[in-house]
């Protein structure tokens, strides 16, 4: 190196904030989900999307990831369907001692499994399946991709269940699921504010992120309403398509009381504004809500009054996905490249492992899901 070189200033460069710590390292199939429970056990799902799934739902204990609630809930029965996981997208720990996970039954985005699409109640005293709800094909259609999901215990005689149904092919929705009796209905269906944003471009490390495929076709990157969260009293729903900047809400109590017309329950949303781009969303104990930015490697927090600020930017938030407060104030979010995957790049994946899972301490608690 000439002498002129080492004496050269550095040019300005991008700044860089928050304290992320390392959690875990994954080596195997991509991870999607994670949900930390009130006594600090820490879940993790893995959809089949193409790599070698060995368990869709797994438990980190002391270091080591080992499936849950056992193997044998992770292998397919297609003669039982109904107790066995068929392609898990979300894990979600209520913080009253159950674990619910989201089984889309849609492996590789394909048509949802009939009678597989599901949601199941796991004990976490005993480690046992509790409950099965399992859907309509008027609810979970042909093109259902189940995303996301956030529990309210306080309203109706055993709680609701809010979904999201991310499409990449068919109408976005909000699914709502009575939990005492398992009716459940599409709210929002195909309305402006579950539907991906039509204008949107989305832009992950500099390049256009857009569907690439092995024959050399492309095609635009779409899918409707994904991220959620629900505010700390529960009667606010806060949402957003995956392929859009911005953020809605709408009271729950609207979704849930069915004799609004659902051509009539869009008058009811409310919009915030852009939060950028997210795939996971969560809210803690005073209404704050946690947003991922995966084109900007941010994660933001939005007050209640709107006000919106970045907390953490940092190179390897490479697309921040679920996010969950556990009970030691951390926000804890799955870190998985999944722009980077082959149907993003014509069929090469440039996935670098391991992927991770990233905590930062925010000082807050999760939002209660019952009084």
């Amino acid at each position: 190196m000439l002498e002129e070189d080492i004496m050269k200033p550095m040019l300005p460069s991008e700044k860089y904030f928050g304290n992320l710590e390392l959690v875990y390292e994954f080596y195997g199939a991509m991870p999607t989900g994670v949900t930390v429970s009130e006594t600090g056990r820490i879940f993790i799902c893995f959809p089949k999307w193409g790599d070698d799934v060995k368990f869709t739902v797994g438990e980190i204990v002391e270091g080591r990831l080992q499936p849950y609630p056992n193997l044998q809930a992770n292998l397919v029965n297609p003669e039982n369907i109904t107790m066995t996981f068929i392609s898990v997208q979300s894990v979600v720990a209520d913080g009253r001692g159950t674990l619910w996970i989201l089984d889309t039954a849609a492996p590789n985005f394909s048509e949802p499994i009939k009678g597989g699409a599901k949601l199941v109640a796991v004990d976490l005293e005993t480690n046992t399946i509790s409950k099965v709800y399992t859907f309509t094909e008027e609810v979970v259609l042909p093109t259902t991709y189940l995303n996301d999901v956030r529990f309210d215990f306080r309203a109706g005689k055993a709680g609701y269940a809010y979904i999201t149904d991310s499409s990449s092919r068919g109408p976005g929705a909000i699914i709502v699921v009575d939990l005492s009796n398992g009716n459940a209905f599409r709210r929002l269906n195909g309305a402006n504010s579950t539907s991906p944003d039509p204008y949107f471009l989305p832009k992950v490390e500099g390049q256009i992120l857009v569907n690439r495929n092995k024959d050399g076709s492309t095609s635009p990157f779409r899918l409707a309403s994904d991220s959620l969260a629900i505010s700390a009293d529960g009667k606010i729903l806060f949402f957003a398509p995956l392929t859009s900047r911005h953020l809605f809400s709408i009271s729950t109590e609207t979704l849930r009381d069915r004799t609004i017309p659902d051509m009539d329950v869009s008058y009811h949303v409310k919009y915030w504004g852009e939060k950028g781009a997210s795939d996971g969303m969560i809210t803690d104990a005073k209404g704050t809500v946690y947003a991922g930015d995966y084109e900007n490697n941010c994660i933001r927090k939005i007050f209640p009054n709107g006000i919106m600020e970045t907390i953490a930017h940092d190179p390897r938030i490479l697309w921040p996905d679920t996010f969950s407060i556990g009970p030691d104030q951390y926000l804890y979010f799955i870190v998985n490249q999944l722009h980077r995957q082959p149907r993003f790049h014509y069929g090469e994946d440039l996935r670098q492992k391991p992927y991770s899972l990233l905590r930062m301490k925010i000082d807050e608690f999760p939002a209660p899901t019952y009084s």
